[in-house]
């Protein structure tokens, strides 16, 4: 056993589920044998707490670090907090240099809070849009969170999140009278949106600008359009997409504009800043309810926020990202033709995957991992793309990869790929990162 897993083992009797995230536990990834800790990281390396080197080709800590690990600029400006102090009595002034940087990003946005995680950014824009709004009903489509509001979707009917990336959640623990305020419809789907609007009194509509699938032809117009028709506040999550493939909201590159949009994980390359970005006449609906927490005043968030935005802008990283990821993605289809597989792909090219269809599917993805890991990755079936994959990273990736999938492929011939397996089979049930 590795002093990871030891720990992790320590770790799951002192803390419930063992961390604060399901996607770093290492039964997501590879059960008794992953490093589930690490020591330090730079750029695309992470080191374990046996100070063996891993180059991450896999989810970048969840898709915080476009920029890589430690980037020298952001870091500098932390270290600049540090020396200056983080919190006062008096509040710190990049907050208003954050708002008004992320207004001028989005000029159909007028104004702009801070939150430290997607979740209670998410709770805040859905909070405000409620109060605007008026109406209680919210309309959703994709991954929101952990959050009462959310779950409240599966409340009577445990299957309502299975289509947004949370297949079998149990709301233990959630109000039972907040039944019947979430309605989930499909992404594409506008005419169960229509429904849901003359069914239901729904006041906000929130959700994913993209998932795994590109919008069809004026989706994304329509579902303004019956926002303005009915008076509802339109919201789009961009706590993932946001950053990644424009600089500012995925929107951006479809043209259509909401009401409010929630930015997280890459804002801040590594260092907990969230935002609510919103119209003027809707965020002053925050004026009229109860929204304050102490450490969303905290000074290094938005000025690792600005100092990463200045940075993405300087190397135009969206553009970095999003052309790597197209690469990744055209190479994972080369080599499983080279070897007779079929793989689908899906994802934002920069945060791109792949699965190989049928029940196989979770033994391949632990075996990829485990075989990955031996030769000094960290990866999956999944790449949040980092500035720092650079092409030597990628072409060293392929080659490591190239074995892996001549080996499922004697496995599709008929080798027992249980059976070339150190552990269990990786535990599923979070489709995103599946």
């Amino acid at each position: 056993m590795n002093k990871g897993q030891a720990l992790w083992d320590r770790a799951k009797s002192v803390i419930p589920g063992g961390n604060m995230l399901l996607s770093k536990r290492p039964e997501m990834h590879l059960p008794d044998i992953w490093p589930a800790y690490f020591s330090r990281a730079a750029g695309v390396t992470v080191w374990d707490l046996e100070d063996r080197a891993f180059t991450d080709m896999s989810l970048m800590s969840v898709g915080t670090n476009t920029l890589g690990y430690g980037h020298p600029s952001v870091d500098a400006a932390v270290r600049g907090v540090i020396d200056a102090g983080n919190m006062s009595t008096l509040n710190a002034p990049e907050e208003v240099a954050l708002a008004e940087r992320l207004v001028a990003l989005h000029p159909w946005a007028e104004m702009a809070r801070f939150a430290r995680s997607g979740g209670e950014a998410n709770a805040i824009a859905i909070r405000i849009a409620r109060a605007a709004s008026g109406r209680d009903g919210v309309a959703i489509c994709g991954y929101h969170g952990w959050h009462d509001w959310y779950l409240a979707a599966n409340l009577g009917d445990a299957a309502g999140l299975d289509g947004h990336l949370l297949p079998g959640l149990d709301p233990a623990g959630v109000p039972r009278d907040l039944a019947g305020s979430v309605f989930p419809f499909a992404y594409n789907d506008l005419e169960a949106l229509k429904s849901l609007v003359t069914d239901q009194k729904i006041g906000v509509i929130k959700m994913e600008v993209s998932r795994s699938a590109d919008p069809a032809p004026g989706f994304l117009q329509a579902v303004r359009d019956i926002a303005d028709a009915h008076g509802i506040v339109l919201i789009f999550d961009e706590c993932t997409s946001g950053f990644r493939q424009a600089f500012g909201g995925l929107h951006k590159i479809y043209g259509v504009d909401p009401d409010m949009a929630v930015f997280g994980k890459a804002l801040g390359n590594g260092y907990a800043i969230t935002a609510v970005i919103g119209r003027r006449a809707v965020m002053d609906a925050a004026q009229s309810t109860f929204i304050s927490s102490t450490f969303w005043t905290e000074r290094i968030g938005p000025v690792a926020a600005l100092a990463t935005l200045d940075a993405m802008e300087d190397c135009r990283s969206w553009e970095v990202i999003t052309e790597t990821g197209r690469e990744i993605t055209r190479r994972w289809q080369d080599l499983a033709a080279s070897h007779g597989l079929t793989i689908r792909t899906r994802g934002l090219p920069a945060l791109t995957g792949f699965d190989i269809p049928g029940a196989r599917g979770p033994i391949y993805k632990t075996l990829i991992t485990q075989e990955m890991l031996k030769a000094g990755y960290l990866a999956g079936t999944s790449v949040y793309v980092c500035t720092e994959h650079r092409p030597d990273v990628v072409d060293r990736y392929f080659e490591a990869l190239d074995p892996v999938f001549a080996l499922i492929a004697e496995c599709e011939d008929g080798r027992d790929p249980e059976a070339l397996l150190d552990g269990p089979v990786c535990h599923s049930g979070f489709s995103r990162l599946a």
